[in-house]
């Protein structure tokens, strides 16, 4: 863990109280995120990555949420001992998240301009026309087209790609110091998932912001993070710089991730390679590794107990929970077609 990290987080259990019993949704997550840098989350979907997210927002509802254990500290702050009032205070402002559909987030009954005006006028004091000229510069800064028209307009008169933009606006008008962007580019075409990344890689380097980026598209994770985290029923699996998770990836799952992107360098012939089985029930985990039903090369040590996170790598940026990492283990090479998968 970096001590002068903008966010730490450790050993994050949370879970949820269900009918059919406690659903064990984040099992002992641990990462952190420093100025002006972008954090990948990874993984497939209902691995814990938008409840993790949730969970340092404080936006899980509680019940049926149970926060068990952890800490999440911003700035020097552990914001799961704050109130929520306190809490509001540092939502919008210091804090601020994207989510992942824009046409359910914004307010329908409130045109764009006012749902951007409503932060600065809560968090930063400013009168109604000083707002509404801050909510005209946001506008123009995320590169929609005649702001002075737009800003009295509906969500559902703007496109998918605007509303997206006007949720990055209303996100970043306070200018908070870490951003949570939540599948910001989902169900967006190709051309405005490239400007949308663009977009907020341009923001990052004007504002200095940091930047958790939740997805499960790894050209997204290459094309815009520094560092990667890679989940699993949880947990947190493998972790490392960009290049490292991309170039030199140790874990099988994230051999699996890697192996079911298509990239440029295949031929049209080569099918992609898709991970088989399915993700545990985390109604009752398994007791070790979660991920060893579904992967080939899996020992008995692997059902029995959750391996011990292991730095690798040159410098020990590279983290890896895997018991072929044991020096006892038999030696596994990744796939040749995920080395040296790719880089930004």
């Amino acid at each position: 863990m970096e001590q002068n990290a903008l966010l730490q987080v450790k050993d994050l259990h949370v879970s949820f109280a269900t009918y059919n019993g406690e659903v064990k949704a984040v099992r002992g997550v641990s990462f952190d995120v420093r100025k002006g840098e972008t954090v990948a989350v990874v993984g497939e979907s209902g691995c814990g990555k938008s409840v993790t997210s949730q969970t340092i927002m404080r936006l899980i509802p509680q019940p049926p949420g149970i926060l068990k254990q952890g800490e999440i500290r911003f700035n020097g702050k552990d914001l799961t001992k704050l109130s929520e009032k306190e809490m509001e205070k540092i939502r919008g402002k210091e804090i601020a998240m994207i989510f992942q559909d824009p046409m359910t987030s914004l307010n329908p009954t409130m045109t764009i301009g006012r749902q951007i005006m409503e932060g600065l006028i809560k968090h930063q004091k400013m009168s109604k026309d000083k707002a509404k000229a801050r909510a005209l510069e946001m506008l123009r800064l995320v590169g929609i087209p005649s702001p002075e028209s737009r800003i009295n307009q509906y969500p559902h008169q703007f496109s998918g790609g605007m509303r997206q933009r006007a949720m990055i606006a209303i996100a970043l008008a306070c200018a908070p110091q870490l951003l949570i962007a939540d599948e910001p580019t989902t169900a967006l075409d190709v051309t405005i998932q490239a400007q949308i990344l663009d977009l907020m890689n341009e923001l990052k380097e004007k504002l200095n912001t940091s930047i958790i980026l939740i997805t499960h598209d790894l050209g997204v994770v290459a094309e815009t993070a520094d560092r990667v985290v890679v989940m699993y029923a949880g947990k947190v699996i493998e972790s490392g710089t960009v290049e490292e998770i991309f170039r030199q990836p140790r874990h099988p799952y994230t051999w699996g991730l890697m192996g079911s992107m298509p990239r440029l360098d295949q031929k049209r012939t080569q099918e992609l390679s898709p991970i088989k089985g399915t993700p545990p029930d985390l109604l009752s985990p398994p007791q070790g590794c979660p991920f060893a039903a579904r992967c080939q090369h899996a020992m008995k040590i692997c059902t029995q107990e959750m391996p011990e996170t292991t730095a690798v790598g040159e410098g020990g940026s590279q983290q890896v929970a895997c018991w072929l990492e044991h020096p006892m283990a038999p030696a596994v090479q990744p796939p040749a077609e995920v080395v040296g998968g790719g880089s930004k």
